[in-house]
């Protein structure tokens, strides 16, 4: 089910800027007895994404009444957000857009993350990397061809979620969810200043680790990083996080940070 701009509909202008160049940002949140889990980070971040992107004003109560609409009377589901510059000329400039899109879709829960949760996932390293733009990284901006291309990939593997490089070789992320790794009481996670999305469930997982004994470390690091791991989780919104048995032949079997962080996520 989808609304464009508050109203009930399910057709684009083909003039609009998100379908012609990508230009918007968006934000896919969780659903729990029909309140959106993290909504007022999922407001922030899209506000914060639209000033980075130049996006002309929004209505902002606006959204987040139809966001709270869309989960309205529903157990469990997903409720994403797009906001676009809107309809313009043909060309580059965003010149006389002054009236963004707002378009807010609901849709049901991935059901398989369940049973992830319970017995863990299995990572593979793509073939894609992706580029350092440290102008865009971190947002969820609607250019998604990377993810597009990385999850093609995936799909001819036999493992749940990819690995992801940057062109320098450093891990990033997964195709759709961000990564930690444990060695010791030192937890890592990479640097997203040149590359990647800074999740909202990698968010929470740093505050929650704030307050724990083991300490964080922002990095750079190549593949190899991951062998003397002694375990590897990957979080997101939705799933919201999962625990690693396998990344390429490395194997995993301990859950002691999976278990701390889980009822807090």
């Amino acid at each position: 089910m989808y609304w464009i701009n508050g109203q009930q509909h399910d057709a684009l202008a083909p003039s609009d800027r998100g379908l012609q160049f990508g230009d918007g940002c968006f934000t896919t949140a969780r659903v729990v007895e029909g309140k959106i889990d993290m909504l007022p980070w999922h407001i922030e971040r899209l506000q914060q994404s639209a000033q980075r992107l130049m996006l002309p004003a929004c209505d902002w109560d606006a959204l987040e009444y139809e966001m709270v609409r869309a989960a309205e009377s529903i157990p469990q589901g997903v409720v994403k957000a797009i906001l676009t510059r809107g309809s313009g000329g043909r060309g580059y400039s965003p010149k006389g857009c002054e009236h963004p899109t707002r378009i807010v879709s609901r849709s049901a829960y991935p059901m398989h993350y369940l049973q992830w949760r319970e017995q863990g996932i299995s990572l593979a390293l793509s073939p894609v990397t992706l580029a350092r733009h440290p102008l865009l990284a971190g947002l969820k901006h609607l250019n998604r061809l990377d993810q597009v291309l990385i999850r093609a990939h995936l799909d001819q593997t036999a493992a749940d979620e990819a690995l992801v490089l940057d062109t320098a070789g450093m891990l990033v992320e997964c195709c759709a969810a961000n990564l930690f790794w444990r060695k010791g009481k030192a937890v890592f996670t990479p640097d997203l200043s040149q590359a990647g999305v800074a999740g909202l469930m990698r968010r929470r997982v740093i505050e929650l680790l704030a307050g724990s004994r083991c300490s964080l470390h922002y990095v750079s690091e190549p593949l190899e990083t991951l062998a003397d791991a002694e375990e590897v989780l990957v979080s997101n919104a939705l799933m919201p996080l999962l625990p690693v048995n396998i990344a390429q032949s490395w194997h995993y079997s301990s859950r002691q940070l999976y278990d701390f962080l889980r009822p807090h996520c």
